[in-house]
């Protein structure tokens, strides 16, 4: 992994926030009006896009483009960057366009940085309700109301009285969405929807597990760095890297990964 002298991280830190509140100018401006226009880019089912996802992203690369030029990036809307630096940031306007649309809270702007090895620093941002999730660099905080919180996943309990969230309740295929309920059905309490919510509020101390498939890179690189900085364990179902996003499975520690991976680790490899 890349080393940062504390001028560097502080720089990183300072750029990613500054992406950070470009993005919300655009979404808040946005959010519960008329003046948001959805498209859908799938066919065969409903995969919003909005205006608002795209200015903000827009939004994001101009600060890149002018405090890091030398950086990649990956974002979800436009197309790749090529860098120079060996650093790509990677970005996802609105982390739940779904929610978005239908005027729910909890949706947010996922950024984050990362090296040839994976993620180094990764931003939970939730405008509107005025948390910001930040891990890397020695850091696991929430940023609110002009404070930072250290913050950390709880002590873990066994798997039958942990709780469980995922954004879907139709969990990837049918395979991958069985393997889910088998989960589901050993643990105290399953919730859905959230989106990047959900890892932050495991990051946070709040819940325990966080259990998805077919998710993209842009998806899970911030969570992944919030939630280890907050001592958590983040990998695909095979307990490999998950940076390149697929199925996720993220827990509040290594006992409560073990046991998810049990039951997740029978879905065979598509």
């Amino acid at each position: 992994m890349t080393e940062f002298s504390r001028s560097e991280r502080e720089v990183l830190l300072q750029v990613a926030n500054a992406a950070a509140d470009a993005a919300a100018v655009v979404t808040l401006d946005y959010f519960r009006t008329t003046r948001l226009k959805t498209e859908n880019k799938a066919d065969g089912h409903f995969d919003p896009v909005t205006c608002a996802d795209r200015e903000a992203e827009q939004a994001i690369r101009e600060v890149l483009r002018q405090m890091r030029p030398e950086d990649g990036i990956l974002g979800e809307e436009f197309g790749p960057v090529q860098g120079t630096s060996g650093l790509t940031w990677v970005l996802d306007p609105i982390d739940g366009t779904r929610g978005f649309i239908s005027g729910t809270p909890t949706w947010g702007t996922l950024i984050s940085i990362r090296d040839a090895a994976g993620p180094i620093l990764g931003m939970i941002d939730q405008p509107y309700t005025g948390e910001r999730f930040v891990g890397g660099f020695g850091l696991a905080e929430l940023h609110r109301g002009g404070k930072a919180t250290r913050i950390g996943v709880r002590p873990s309990p066994r798997l039958g009285d942990a709780i469980l969230f995922t954004t879907f309740p139709e969990v990837g295929s049918l395979v991958e969405g069985a393997a889910f309920l088998e989960l589901s059905r050993q643990v105290r309490l399953t919730r859905y929807g959230m989106d990047c919510y959900a890892y932050a509020l495991l990051a946070s101390g709040n819940v325990d597990l966080v259990v998805e498939a077919g998710l993209q890179a842009y998806d899970v690189q911030a969570p992944i760095a919030v939630i280890e900085a907050a001592g958590g364990i983040v990998t695909d179902w095979r307990g490999g890297p998950a940076h390149e996003g697929g199925r996720i499975v993220a827990a509040a520690s290594a006992s409560l990964h073990r046991a998810a991976l049990q039951l997740l680790q029978l879905v065979p490899d598509v």
